[in-house]
């Protein structure tokens, strides 16, 4: 189980969130060829480690949240 520490309602099961993607991704701007738009859309990092992460409060207080989360153990922390 992991659990999320919402700022505005405490710590929350994930089953009230949903899944944001890796935080931090730009989107491309300008004209963006074929190549350029897939990675975008389809790349991501899939590290073995801490990994930042975007998670919405669905069932809850309706924000969005940025959290590092390890791969691993899922230990949850709060981005530096």
């Amino acid at each position: 189980m992991l659990l999320l520490d919402c700022p505005h309602c405490g710590p929350r099961d994930e089953n009230e969130f949903h899944y944001g993607g890796q935080a931090g991704i730009s989107y491309p701007e300008g004209e963006t060829t074929d190549a350029e738009w897939a990675g975008y859309v389809f790349l991501r990092d899939n590290p073995k480690g801490w990994f930042r992460e975007r998670w919405f409060h669905a069932h809850g207080c309706r924000t969005w949240l940025t959290v590092e989360r390890h791969t691993v153990t899922h230990e949850v922390r709060k981005p530096e």
